[in-house]
């Protein structure tokens, strides 16, 4: 637009001057008297009335040439502008095409984070589970080398006070034979070695009892892990069968609800009281308690002993 102005004042001004001219030379023809008769004009002066038309005409092309090629600059300068603001829109638009790639790309990194979290989760629960059972096993191995060592060292007690008695009785025999005391003596030492065999009797039965003790005391304690064991997986049954029927949301994510339940025999749940724990997440506890309506109990008694009346923690599970 400057250099539109700066072309259009020059023309304005060269335009007025020469307007100024054709005025001042029509003022100066006295309209008011009649027309005289005018002198022939000589040739040099209608030359120079020539000349001068033919300069105006020149001067008025030259400042219509100088409006054209301004207007051409002009137009020139207004699609450079367009041109530019095209690129810029085009950049824009491959800027804004570009962010929304990026956010593309952001939202499928978080996806691809919280599903490796998961699966990471997954992994350490895993091996949990895994380290658990490897360290009852450890349990009840030690457990069982405890009670053969037990064995084996009774054994042995036992072995030890047969071979003292043995070491005894053939001490009497020996000294029986040395001395040849009399009918008496000879009485005396077959009481005493009826005594001696009572007393091994005795001994033997005392050690028939203890081992028998000691294997009913193993049966009891390879029972009580049995019952524990099935109190263990039904337990775990029964937090399984709550959690099918568990409704859950984001606002339950790492919360937990503590419930109490009371089971009849045939799993009926006669029972439920909140414990302790998130509120949401009791109220859908329960809710998922009351829907399955019967859980899962061993028919032993032992065992259902155990579970009729359990508290039970439940932890939403997110996939």
């Amino acid at each position: 637009m400057a250099a539109k102005s700066d072309f259009t004042l020059p023309l304005i001004i060269s335009a007025g001057i020469h307007i100024g001219v054709l005025v001042i030379l029509i003022m100066g023809v006295d309209v008011s008297e009649k027309p005289k008769p005018q002198p022939q004009m000589s040739a040099p002066a209608m030359k120079a009335v020539v000349v001068d038309q033919k300069l105006v005409a020149q001067h008025v092309e030259k400042l219509k040439a100088e409006k054209r090629e301004t207007a051409r600059k002009e137009k020139a300068r207004q699609d450079e502008l367009e041109r530019q603001a095209t690129e810029a829109r085009q950049q824009r638009e491959r800027e804004q095409a570009q962010i929304k790639t990026l956010e593309r790309e952001r939202k499928q990194k978080e996806v691809e984070t919280k599903n490796a979290l998961a699966a990471a989760k997954a992994a350490q629960l895993k091996q949990k589970q895994e380290n658990e059972k490897a360290q009852q096993a450890e349990a009840e191995r030690k457990q069982k080398d405890k009670e053969r060592k037990a064995s084996e060292e009774a054994a042995k007690k036992a072995e030890a006070k047969r071979k003292q008695e043995e070491a005894v009785a053939k001490k009497a025999a020996d000294e029986r034979k040395r001395k040849a005391e009399a009918e008496r003596k000879r009485k005396e030492e077959a009481d005493r070695k009826r005594k001696a065999e009572e007393r091994e009797r005795q001994l033997q039965e005392q050690m028939m009892q203890d081992a028998l003790a000691a294997e009913q005391t193993a049966l009891s304690q390879t029972r009580n892990r049995q019952v524990m064991s099935e109190v263990q997986r039904y337990t775990s049954m029964i937090r399984a069968t709550i959690q099918r029927n568990l409704v859950v949301d984001e606002s339950m994510r790492g919360k937990s609800c503590r419930v109490f339940i009371r089971l009849a025999n045939d799993g009926f749940v006669t029972g439920t009281k909140i414990l302790s724990g998130d509120s949401v997440v009791c109220r859908a506890t329960k809710a998922a308690i009351n829907k399955a309506g019967r859980l899962p109990v061993s028919s032993e008694p032992d065992v259902y002993n155990k579970l009729k009346e359990i508290n039970l923690t439940v932890q939403p599970e997110f996939n």
